[in-house]
């Protein structure tokens, strides 16, 4: 059972959204008799989803009020999986999945109490068995809690159940005031710097980290980085403790949806066979964004959130030595409103070669990736990171700092890796802009070299991060799972 707080085609707000719409799915492609469980958000009674009411209801307790609510079931598209949907309209029937306006709602805590424990009595009222429960991020943190203490000896064997919790992004941690613990129903006794308390507050992620019976994370890189103190986020030590136990699995793509040689949301195909296409997007992008169509200038694709931590602090301090260069650029979306007014007056000024969309179109992330030479991920940080994954299979050669996923997916191009053909992007290890613009640098004085970037491109997009891949690296940690919850029971029965 995979369970989450949001998951793709039914609510997003990020890549959660897409590992948890796609991980069923090929799991049970791979033989997994997998499922999915999250909320009835209003997005999804909106979206007009064929859905079937099932008769169970469920009673949570937060504090000392119940809640009843009902379970839906739809089917994730082109596959067999279930999706089982927890209705409770006080809690989900809202505008938005977390917050409003840039604010959380304040109940976050009693309806995300109510999610965990309904997943729980979801389990209970539909009978179902489950091996191994995968949860993910601070929404899901309290299941590992539940399993471990208020369900640990039912005889409906939930506390049999083995749990993996996914880190995605250690940053959200789910922290809530110490007062708000009686409405997870759990023991006071709980409530100790070990287990669930941080610095004072109630910590759903903490709780999971101490409490699940293995960890993982987005990629290899981003396993080690959060055992540090740079990157911990005050968890470090928790992390370390339970270092045999974290792994790390860089996320899948979806390459019937993320494909240039299939990909119906572009001006024209192509493949390693032929990028005749290639040329056409780049050109039908520039004319669209209202820069001089100009065939052999590097056109540079950008597509992210517009915060810190995404390296706009340190792209801003360099931009007008980028737009020095002879280069254009055009960049895809939303966030702080520094940023969208640092952007907006950019592209005004570099009206001729830099084009700002402060918006999100998917459509035009699809185009921005087919049409560009080069795509910009310059993070402080990055989990795991999608949209280099995707820029590889469009042949947009990626420029990234070295950091999470980014260094798991890119091999930065040096003489040695051009030889033996690992080569797959530039790369820069400092967070500062003056490595950024080498980075930038390197890359364009390659790019002149027309015979040498022509076979950068076709290894770009021959590299497999298919969820075929991803899929079965899962079913090997869900055996470790396994493993380690019966080691653990063993060890308590010694």
């Amino acid at each position: 059972m995979i369970v989450s707080p949001e998951a793709v085609p039914f609510a997003k707000t990020g890549g959660l959204a897409d590992v948890a719409g796609a991980l069923p799915k090929y799991l049970t492609k791979l033989g997994v008799n997998a499922c999915l469980v999250m909320p009835l958000y209003q997005k999804v009674t909106q979206a007009g989803l064929k859905l079937v009411k099932l008769k169970p209801t469920i009673k949570v307790p937060i504090g000392e009020k119940v809640y009843e609510g009902c379970i839906w079931e739809g089917r994730l598209p082109d596959s067999e999986a279930p999706v089982y949907f927890l209705d409770q309209r006080d809690f989900y029937n809202r505008p938005e999945l977390y917050g409003t306006k840039g604010k959380d709602y304040t109940d976050n805590c009693q309806r995300f109490v109510f999610f965990c424990r309904g997943t729980l009595e979801l389990i209970r009222a539909l009978e179902l068995k489950i091996d191994v429960l995968h949860a993910n991020d601070w929404q899901s943190g309290l299941i590992p809690v539940y399993i471990k203490t208020l369900y640990a000896d039912g005889p409906d064997g939930i506390g049999e159940i083995a749990t993996l919790f996914t880190v995605h992004n250690l940053a959200y941690q789910g922290l809530f005031w110490h007062w708000d613990m009686p409405l997870t129903g759990l023991s006071w006794d709980l409530f100790n710097w070990t287990q669930l308390e941080f610095y004072g507050k109630l910590s759903f992620m903490k709780g999971a980290l101490t409490f699940a019976d293995a960890l993982s994370t987005v990629s290899k890189q981003y396993a080690k980085e959060i055992q540090t103190e740079e990157h911990g986020c005050g968890l470090e030590g928790v992390l370390t403790q339970r270092r045999e136990a974290l792994f790390g699995v860089v996320n899948g793509v979806d390459y019937n949806i993320w494909n240039p040689e299939v990909d119906e949301l572009i001006p024209a195909t192509y493949s390693t066979n032929d990028l005749t296409g290639k040329r056409t997007c780049k050109s039908a992008l520039q004319m669209a964004q209202g820069l001089p169509v100009r065939e052999n200038i590097p056109l540079i694709g950008l597509i992210s959130r517009l915060v810190d931590q995404k390296g706009f602090d340190i792209l801003e301090d360099c931009f007008d030595d980028l737009m020095g260069f002879d280069v254009q650029m055009v960049l895809l979306g939303t966030g702080e409103t520094r940023y969208h007014e640092l952007f907006e007056k950019l592209s005004r000024k570099y009206e001729s070669k830099f084009a700002a969309n402060l918006t999100f179109d998917n459509t035009l992330a699809h185009r921005i990736e087919a049409a560009s030479d080069m795509y910009l991920m310059p993070s402080e940080y990055e989990p795991c990171g999608l949209n280099q994954i995707y820029s590889l299979k469009y042949g947009s050669v990626p420029i990234v700092r070295e950091t999470g996923g980014l260094k798991d997916t890119i091999v930065n191009v040096t003489d040695a890796t051009l030889e033996d053909n690992t080569a797959t992007g530039f790369s820069f290890r400092v967070h500062k802009s003056a490595a950024l613009l080498e980075a930038v640098k390197r890359a364009l004085a390659f790019y002149s070299q027309k015979n040498g970037w022509s076979k950068l491109v076709v290894n770009c997009m021959k590299q497999d991060w298919s969820w075929e891949r991803a899929a079965q690296e899962y079913i090997q940690i869900y055996s470790k799972t396994q493993d380690l919850k019966l080691q653990a029971r063993k060890s308590m029965e010694v």
